[in-house]
């Protein structure tokens, strides 16, 4: 059996600061792997440009020409951290046996990667990094995340806990993923739907090596909504016994106030009617809300728009 090829797959957006640090860490565990003779010497790290506007593809170009191990593609515009992904993955796909795609950030332990490896080579064409704990984050972010993971279980979206997108897939993985078609992404839900052979593998994630943290709160906020709303219509499940249970009571509500009129027992009073007509009102708003974000989505896959346009290739990137 012949060694695999592995490409390790970075997605960087405005990293100028970090990209100098964990690009050679990388490379050093490239060099590793291809030393202990569990990987193809040609072997190399693919970084995925994500329309930066400072110094980061200027900095992938310098890297590429000092050792044909990094290579680069350069999105035409910024289209997010899960199209990035999918960029180099889809670029990669043909290219080699095996794909390890992993933040820039220096946040995940890289020594991960061997054990990676070693799974796939016992026989695994996934492998999910999945964090042993979450003592790096925030109380806000572990307990939000947390709480996610959960409902998502819940909500019938087949995820690996604590799995962000630190994984290893082999190419025939890859070939089925890439009949999903899907515009908004959510990676580490899709994975599992792929189906295959899969393992993990537990590592600590400890704080950025430099810069700053390129996914605020709004940015996982809306990958989560995707995240919901691309694997589970269990919300509009909800809506729909919400609804009905909305029924139920005025229908209880219609009744009472008839018997009451009967009886004489009416007093006129605008409380009880406000109090009616804001419960109302705002579980409509609710539920026409979701409604509204499966119809958005459903607009925008319609289309069938590219998921990303590369711009730009490093001169090595077809050697």
């Amino acid at each position: 059996m012949s060694l695999p090829l592995l490409y390790i797959i970075v997605p960087c957006y405005n990293e100028e600061e970090v990209l100098p640090i964990t690009a050679p860490l990388f490379h050093t565990q490239i060099l590793l792997l291809i030393n202990k003779g569990k990987i193809a010497p040609d072997s190399r790290i693919l970084f995925v440009d994500d329309g930066s506007t400072d110094r980061t593809w200027k900095i992938i170009g310098e890297l590429s020409e000092i050792d044909d191990a990094y290579c680069g593609i350069r999105q035409s515009r910024n289209r997010g951290h899960q199209n990035a992904l999918v960029a180099g993955l889809m670029e990669a796909k043909d290219r080699c046996d095996i794909t390890i795609t992993v933040d820039c950030d220096g946040q995940d332990d890289i020594t991960a990667i061997e054990r990676m490896v070693d799974a796939y080579l016992d026989g695994a064409d996934i492998v999910y990094g999945v964090r042993n704990d979450r003592k790096s984050d925030s109380f806000a972010k572990r307990h939000s995340a947390q709480s996610f993971y959960r409902w998502m279980k819940r909500l019938g979206g087949e995820v690996v806990y604590n799995h962000a997108d630190y994984r290893l897939v082999d190419r025939r993985a890859l070939d089925a993923f890439a009949d999903f078609g899907e515009v908004h992404l959510f990676l580490r839900g899709m994975f599992p739907l792929v189906g295959f052979k899969s393992t993990t593998v537990e590592y600590t994630r400890t704080e950025r090596v430099a810069g700053k943290s390129k996914y605020p709160f709004r940015k996982s906020l809306g990958l989560a909504l995707d995240g919901i709303t691309g694997l589970s219509v269990k919300p509009l499940r909800i809506i729909m016994f919400l609804g009905v249970l909305v029924s139920l009571l005025s229908v209880v509500g219609i009744i009472w106030t008839i018997i009451a009129h009967f009886i004489g027992h009416t007093v006129p009073g605008w409380s009880s009617l406000t109090c009616i007509l804001c419960f109302v009102s705002g579980v409509q708003l609710l539920c026409l809300g979701v409604i509204g974000e499966y119809v958005g989505k459903i607009f925008t896959e319609v289309k069938h728009r590219p998921r990303y346009i590369i711009s730009e290739r490093t001169e090595n990137f077809n050697k």
